[in-house]
């Protein structure tokens, strides 16, 4: 009998939406460059439909003092941008209003910090996006401070698109502590909102234990040290919040040979694709 035939990967479209300004250039630039690389189309969307700015300090480190080396984008990440802002589906991106899900495989919501992220944050139409996203089964996965806008998306029976998974995000140690660190002459740069994120989306989930914040940060990861990241994960389907240096988001989409289309299980408790800040040990949940 003949081996069976072996499945080519189905290649999909992921929309990363984008605020006019104030973008994290890692967490929009390490995701692009992953997908891309695996074949996959990536269209971003911003508010006006022209190409976003990144926060200018974390790509220059500028104001960052004696923590610029920890805190800035770093090399991989820079170069990353560097490519991406040349490329073609960034310098002419869709409009927030028009960002054409019916063809998007999946949604990837990065994060930020700067106060040109609040508009992005605060957006019924891209809260609206995500709700819709999410009741498609469609994947989802949010960086960072993206965990915010996907906790604010509520579906009609009012709770958010996050209640009832488990899901990770910015943590509170790591929040506080780059602001306390910065805070003496940046003020509250690092503090987008007087709530830190953790809290925000502990919030709407059903229960707190459903926030993973993972364990402590003792160093960043890197493509080559991908076990210093902290990853929730359920199959290939991202349906919560990815926060954070994103190299270890990056070695499980490099993985996932399809996107699903179909959504989770039903007769378990849905978990989040879920990528942390947090330096850790990975964990997948299979």
């Amino acid at each position: 009998m003949a081996p069976p035939a072996r499945l080519e990967p189905t290649l999909g479209t992921v929309l990363i939406p984008i605020p006019s300004r104030d973008f994290d250039p890692t967490e929009v630039a390490v995701p692009w460059k992953v997908l891309a690389a695996r074949g996959h189309t990536v269209r971003f969307a911003t508010p006006d439909g022209l190409p976003g700015r990144a926060d200018e300090r974390m790509l220059t480190g500028r104001g960052l003092g004696i923590w610029k080396a920890l805190l800035r984008a770093d090399a991989n990440a820079l170069r990353a941008y560097a490519e991406m802002v040349a490329s073609p589906e960034f310098t002419q991106p869709g409009r927030h209003s028009n960002p054409k899900l019916p063809t998007s495989t999946a949604v990837i919501l990065p994060g930020g910090h700067a106060p040109g992220m609040k508009p992005y944050l605060e957006s019924a139409v891209l809260q609206a996006l995500v709700v819709a996203a999410f009741e498609q089964g469609r994947p989802v996965g949010a960086i960072c401070h993206g965990a915010v806008l996907a906790a604010r998306s509520r579906s009609a029976d009012g709770r958010s698109v996050l209640h009832g998974r488990k899901t990770t995000a910015l943590t509170r140690v790591l929040e506080l502590t780059a602001w306390a660190l910065t805070a003496p002459w940046l003020g509250n740069y690092y503090r987008t909102y007087p709530m830190t994120v953790q809290r925000e989306v502990s919030a709407v989930l059903a229960s707190p234990a459903d926030f993973v914040a993972g364990p402590i940060a003792i160093a960043r990861d890197s493509p080559s040290r991908l076990d210093a990241g902290f990853t929730r994960a359920r199959r290939f389907l991202p349906v919560g919040a990815l926060a954070g240096r994103c190299a270890p988001l990056r070695e499980r989409l490099r993985h996932a040979s399809r996107f699903h289309s179909t959504g989770p299980g039903r007769n378990d408790r849905e978990e989040a694709v879920t990528e942390s800040s947090v330096p850790s040990r990975r964990r997948f949940k299979r």
